[in-house]
């Protein structure tokens, strides 16, 4: 049935009593957890979620698929290997979110205009870098398809989705096909809803996110700018276009150099979007 579920959640030291709504499952224990700890989860390591068992007598691995029907205890273990990489983006282990920028959103987004130009040029140094790019579209019945000005060609994955955050099934498995995926360059809208609901998800799985300022924004400048405040808080990058491709391509020697800083001679006029971060 419905109604909520006790469950105690351990941390270092620390233990809590709280509850979840009954099926919750591993992304609102991670959100559970964040909300209690946040303060004390280092979100630059690596973590698990333990589950304890009776039959064993200790904790054991949150098995796959798990779902909280009946009181329980479970505690976040962050992983001994800190994440020395932090904000290092390489081409081999990136992957481009783009995320909802659809025709029904252009009247009423903030900047929307400017945030296609950016989003355009960051698929097209996917394209250059050899980046897989996963897209996402909101009920496209209703809302329409991504706007013809982005050219979604040789994109790994396009879905419609209703759920907010991207990390829907399909887009867990196309990551799974990916060896070594370690970061997300995230960006689309809007900034408080998907984005901000995409990132939590992502790094709640142990994945770095790097949310592109100038490629994301909301109906509203407030929603946006708080949203970006509480990621960054979180432990997630918000950074800009123009940094990320110079990242990945990292040297002017690099191949691709030219070709990368074509399309960044190309950049759309200053739009304000950076002043609001």
């Amino acid at each position: 049935g419905g109604g909520s579920v006790p469950v105690l959640f351990c941390f270092s030291v620390f233990a809590r009593p709280s509850s979840v709504p009954h099926g919750a499952g591993y992304e609102l224990l991670i959100q559970k957890f964040l909300s209690l700890y946040g303060d004390q989860i280092d979100m630059h390591r690596k973590f698990v979620v333990q589950l304890f068992a009776e039959e064993w007598s200790q904790y054991i691995d949150l098995p796959k698929g798990f779902l909280v029907n009946e009181r329980c205890k479970v505690r976040l273990v962050p992983l001994q290997i800190q994440i020395t990489a932090l904000g290092n983006l390489t081409p081999s282990s990136t992957v481009f979110f783009c995320c909802d920028m659809q025709e029904r959103f252009r009247p009423a987004i903030k900047y929307f205009g400017d945030i296609i130009s950016v989003g355009q040029r960051l698929l097209q140094g996917a394209r250059l870098l050899g980046i897989p790019v996963i897209v996402t579209e909101q009920y496209p019945k209703g809302l329409g398809s991504t706007v013809q000005e982005i050219d979604l060609t040789g994109a790994k994955l396009v879905l419609p989705k209703t759920k907010f955050s991207m990390v829907l099934p399909e887009v867990e498995a196309a990551l799974a096909e990916i060896p070594g995926v370690r970061s997300i360059v995230l960006f689309g809208v809007e900034t408080h809803v998907c984005i901000q609901q995409t990132a939590l998800e992502l790094i709640g799985r142990g994945l770095e996110v790097h949310i592109v300022a100038d490629a994301t924004s909301s109906r509203s400048m407030m929603d946006r700018m708080f949203a970006l405040e509480r990621l960054a808080r979180t432990g997630i990058i918000v950074t800009t276009s123009e940094a990320i491709l110079l990242q990945l391509v990292a040297d002017k020697e690099h191949p691709k150099f030219k070709e990368i800083q074509n399309l960044i001679k190309a950049s759309a006029p200053e739009s304000g979007l950076l002043s609001k971060v």
